[in-house]
Formats: structure tokens, sequence, C-alpha cells
């Protein structure tokens, strides 16, 4: 008997696998009601969320990256909250606020939007660098620091933000420090013309879509922490281990590349690639789940010479040319 028949051999493993396979395609049927197609984003997005990373969307406006987010958070009985950044929102508009109480002569703290289970945060990178640096520690160590205090985030904590990857007027690109705490950088395109026959055609008698009111919680805090314990304990083998380490090697020595994938985009691609083996209802993680997860995990973490930005070369072309070169472990 091989290793993956032993894991594949506890039932105890295999039981809870099925209830999460059970829970996934029921966030699915809800979503369905709202979302038409973009299915590679809606896995890529649960994929994050059970392991509690945070995620960016980008595209161009008009193509429901607010809507998926919104309605992926109404299928969890959670805390949501909806953030508009704009060019004067301050830091304390997102954390919250010390404001001093003239009955007690003391200072309360007033908790920010941040406060909540998922937070949306629609065009992201329309704030200042200045509130920009105020979610480092929010997103990083699920915490808000507030006049030497430190208050803790309650769990699960997720950010889904939006942001519009051509309009550059009144926007501030994102540092590097705080992309690389998105567990995934998801970019949405157009629908297809099959997908947009049947979004006109449900568009069409519901202008208001009061469809969407009718989307019910499937989840809740303590399912989401049980899936995250589950996920932990799916099995990779060592060659798995050191394939992920030799892709980010290699984008560490790459010719293209100015900057490599750092330690930090290693462990996210261990974590996203044990949720898409769970979603997949296995309990041991495949060199396919690895190369799922290895766009939206490193599109943002890596940065390209100025030059072959020049020749027009898109990292997502770097990262196909590396698994390319790199042998898959048999």
């Amino acid at each position: 008997m091989n290793e993956e028949e032993e894991i594949l051999g506890q039932p105890e493993i295999k039981q809870e696998l099925d209830q999460l396979f059970e829970l996934v395609q029921a966030i699915r049927t809800e979503l369905s009601k709202a979302v038409i197609g973009q299915e590679d984003v809606v896995e890529q997005m649960l994929a994050s969320l059970l392991v509690g990373g945070h995620i960016l969307l980008e595209g161009v406006p008009g193509i429901a990256k607010t809507l998926i987010a919104r309605m992926l958070s109404q299928c969890l009985d959670l805390r949501f909250s909806r953030i508009q950044f704009t060019p004067d929102l301050m830091p304390t508009d997102v954390t919250g606020t010390s404001v001093f109480n003239l009955k007690t002569s003391e200072f309360t703290f007033h908790p920010g939007p941040v406060f909540a289970n998922i937070v949306l945060i629609d065009e992201i990178n329309r704030a200042p660098a200045k509130t920009q640096a105020s979610l480092f520690e929010v997103m990083e160590e699920r915490q808000v620091t507030i006049d030497g205090k430190t208050i803790p985030l309650e769990k699960p904590f997720v950010v889904l933000a939006t942001q519009n990857p051509f309009e550059q007027e009144g926007t501030y690109k994102l540092p590097e420090a705080q992309l690389d705490r998105f567990l995934f950088r998801i970019k949405i395109g157009y629908p297809s013309l099959e997908d947009e026959i049947q979004i006109l055609n449900r568009f069409k008698g519901d202008f208001e879509q009061n469809s969407l009111r009718s989307l019910k919680p499937v989840a809740n805090a303590g399912i989401l922490a049980n899936a995250k314990n589950l996920i932990e304990r799916i099995h990779i083998q060592d060659e798995l281990i050191r394939y992920i380490a030799t892709i980010i090697d290699h984008t560490r020595n790459s010719g293209d590349l100015m900057l490599g994938g750092s330690p930090r985009a290693s462990l996210a691609i261990l974590k996203s690639a044990k949720a898409m083996a769970a979603l997949a209802g296995r309990d041991f993680v495949t060199p396919e789940d690895i190369q799922k997860v290895l766009v939206p995990v490193l599109n943002h973490r890596i940065i390209l010479h100025p030059e072959k930005e020049l020749e027009g070369i898109e990292p997502e072309e770097v990262i196909f040319d590396i698994v390319q070169r790199v042998e898959i472990p048999r």
C-alpha cells in the first residue's frame, strides 16, 4: 500500500471531506443565482476563503467584481462591511478612532468598518499611501493598534478588494508590501457570448435584481474554522514540497524578473494547493493543484524587468514558461 492509499484509507478525513464538498456545492448553488459563468474565479475565491486568505479582484468596470464579492459574503452567516476607498479617506475611517467622552472624561474607542468578518474594499487603489498603510497590520496580524492599545479582530477575517487596472487618474499604485498580503490576485475578464446572453435574459424581467435577495447563508464562522483545520491535514508529498520550492527558486533566478517570489509566496502556494485538493474532494495534493494556483498567487508578487514590460510580456507568460521548465514529480 502506497502513501496516498494509506491517506485515503482514513475514514474520518474522507467523511469530513465529503461534508466540505457538500458545503462548497451549496455555496456554488447559491452563487449561481447571482453570478453567471466565472467558474474559475469562484473556485479561486472559495479556495482562498477556506484558508482565510485575502483576495484582490482586478478587472475593468462593469464585470461584476463587487457583485461576486458581495454575493459570496451573502452566502456566509458572517459580519460584513463595505468600504468605498476615495482619495480623501483617512486611516481612522478604516480602523476606527478614539473619541473623548465628556461625561466620563475618558477616551472611548469607536471601531471602524474593518471590525467585521468579511470586509469588501471597493477600488482599493483610490486611497492614498497613508490609508493603504493602515491595512498592513490589519491584513497580516488581524489586529488594530490604536493609541498604543492592540485590539484583535474577530475570526475569520478576510479582505475582498477590487481595483481597475486601466484607469490611472486619481489612483495610487498599491505598494508591493501590501500586494504581498493578498493570497490571490484574481483577474476577471469579460463573459463569453453565451454567458452574456444569459445575463441579459436574467436581467430583462428583473431590472432591480430582486432575485439576488433570495441568496441564503449556508456556512458560519465555526464551519469555516473546521474547514481550515481539515485543509491543514490534507497530505502533500515531499516531492511536491520540492516542486513548489523549485518553481519559486526559478522565479528568483529568471532573467525576465527583477523580483521573484518570497517564502510567503511558497507558503501561499502550499496552502492554496491544499484548498484546491479539498475542493476536488481529495485528501492529497497533486501537481495539478499546485499549477492551478501559481498564477493567482504569483502574478502580483513577481516584478518584470522594465525592458520586458516594454516588450509587452505579461507576468503570466513568465510563470507559464517557468512551469514548462520545471520537471513535474511523478
